[in-house]
């Protein structure tokens, strides 16, 4: 699941006549290196919800194996992925899902989150970094992590960040009443249950929010490689 509904205020001028997920990076869109990285985990079905000029998101996607769930209002990350579960697969399945507004440099984020996924005591595996000096990042850490890298909020700038990859078990979903609602409710409630887990990212990643970002994010990716 691609979430690409937003409005993409942050990126001002950039987003007034097309949507975030279509701004290209080094030439190529966020949405499409999103995809890319979907197809070369082998995630299958792919999914991405669409509300903010989303007919622009439609005819990019024209005739590509990809199924789109249209949001007639803004149903926030939770929301989202909920009314588009019957695209996804049989209620209660676990999912990927990928914001499409970060570059990466590195290994595969899907490929490292299925290999270390675990159904058995996980409902939720975030792809995390450490806070400090991130780029294209501002505000505070968004968790701390126990010896046993279950994640719990963070109070300050301390911690780590989610880079907005993860792998979470639907069934939880159906438990929030709300038509609209964040994320941040389902993972508060895995939590407190104690399977709510985290994976340090190994590679490089830039948040391309605003235009600060996506500056950020073309230097990164214009680095040589090591070696």
């Amino acid at each position: 699941m691609i979430f690409a509904a937003g409005f993409g205020t942050r990126m001002g001028a950039l987003t007034r006549d097309r949507p975030k997920p279509l701004i290209k990076v080094a030439g190529r869109t966020l949405l499409d290196r999103a995809l890319d990285l979907g197809d070369a985990a082998g995630a299958a079905p792919v999914v991405v919800n669409s509300h903010y000029l989303g007919g622009q998101i439609r005819e990019h996607l024209k005739g590509r194996p990809v199924a789109i769930s249209h949001e007639e209002e803004i149903l926030e990350t939770g929301g989202g992925l909920r009314a588009a579960l019957p695209l996804l697969g049989p209620e209660g399945i676990a999912v990927m899902t990928l914001n499409p507004d970060v570059v990466w440099r590195g290994p595969n984020p899907l490929s490292l989150l299925a290999a270390h996924w675990d159904p058995a005591r996980m409902a939720a595996l975030l792809l995390v970094k450490a806070r400090a000096g991130l780029p294209g990042r501002k505000g505070r850490a968004d968790f701390t992590l126990s010896p046993e890298d279950r994640i719990r909020r963070a109070g300050g700038e301390e911690g780590f960040v989610y880079l907005g990859a993860q792998i979470l078990q639907t069934g939880a979903l159906r438990e929030v009443s709300e038509q609209a609602f964040s994320l941040n409710r389902v993972w508060d409630r895995m939590i407190a249950e104690g399977r709510a887990f985290a994976l340090t990212y190994p590679g490089e990643w830039c948040d391309v929010g605003t235009p600060e970002g996506l500056a950020e994010a073309e230097a990164l990716l214009a680095e040589p490689a090591d070696g």
